[in-house]
């Protein structure tokens, strides 16, 4: 099990080149035991013992003759001490592999935008939309992110972009391993935008930098107005919240101004963007700050 969020460690992703029809894995594996070998054996060596049973210092679960149990409470400690060292490990591991990608994106001047979101908040509607209107101005391809099918990525090819799919089996959220595999198959040209479609999730991509430039936060207004502060940890990860599906306000009892008063609560800094991906409203205010973006980086 992943020791930050739980998704399976056995997930076996894939990576899938939709102009080449290539298929390739990605090694997600455990991380080795040289990278953590401190001698607190956080991986599962089998030697016939447990290595409870070996940790000077602890009390044991033997049977000493004692009128009470002494072994319980540390064994919980043990354990809660073992996931948070993993839980810690794991995020090291990923915020190396993120430091290169990002070394990698900034020696080909290239632009990466993590878009984070629920499952239907309009991310990938978004994408269709952004590459039909910036085509001609940038070039621009895309890493989809989902646990399976090609349904987002085919949806993109249409738009003309280049694009590969990650499917991430029992994963719930992309990581920095997986996204450069992506790159390889996608080689995405220099002075480029790379758009990233995360995993439909509020709460694992929040952790996971990929090595992107910023995340960008989706809120559909059909979710409620509360869900900044319900997941707090995404909204003060990105730097953009997107309330996107704004056409629908007159039809739901959406609270629009306490929505922002709540994002603004987690993260002050949070720059705020009402939008309607299908109908176009507001779409000129997060074009203006992508070019804003790839200016800077010129």
């Amino acid at each position: 099990m992943c020791a930050t969020c739980g998704c399976s460690d056995d997930a076996q992703p894939k990576v899938v080149n939709l102009q080449t029809g290539q298929s390739v894995s990605v090694d997600n594996k455990p991380m080795p035991a040289d990278y953590s070998h401190d001698h607190g054996h956080l991986h599962d060596h089998d030697h016939g013992h447990s290595h409870d049973d070996h940790d000077p210092g602890h009390s044991h679960d033997h049977d000493h003759g004692h009128p009470y149990d002494h072994g319980h409470s540390h064994d919980h400690e043990r354990k809660a001490s073992k996931t948070i060292s993993l839980e810690e490990q794991v995020l090291a591991k990923n915020d190396k592999l993120a430091e290169r990608n990002r070394g990698w994106f900034d020696g080909a001047n290239i632009l990466a935008l993590n878009l984070v979101a629920s499952p239907g908040a309009g991310k990938t509607a978004l994408l269709e939309r952004t590459i039909a209107d910036l085509k001609k101005e940038f070039n621009i391809s895309v890493i989809e992110g989902d646990q399976a099918t090609l349904n987002d990525a085919e949806r993109i090819q249409k738009t003309g972009a280049k694009v590969v799919q990650i499917n991430t089996g029992a994963g719930c959220h992309l990581d920095a391993e997986m996204l450069a595999t992506g790159l390889k198959q996608l080689d995405p040209p220099r002075d480029s935008i790379v758009f990233i479609e995360n995993v439909g999730n509020l709460v694992c991509p929040a952790l996971f930098d990929l090595g992107e430039k910023c995340k960008v936060a989706i809120l559909s207004i059909t979710e409620g107005e509360d869900k900044p502060v319900k997941y707090p940890h995404m909204f003060r990860a990105a730097e953009v919240m997107i309330l996107n599906k704004i056409d629908l306000l007159p039809h739901l009892s959406f609270d629009l101004e306490a929505c922002k008063k709540y994002a603004l609560s987690v993260n002050p800094k949070l720059k705020i963007i009402e939008l309607s991906a299908t109908k176009g409203d507001g779409l000129e205010l997060w074009y203006a700050w992508v070019r804003q973006l790839v200016r800077a980086k010129v």
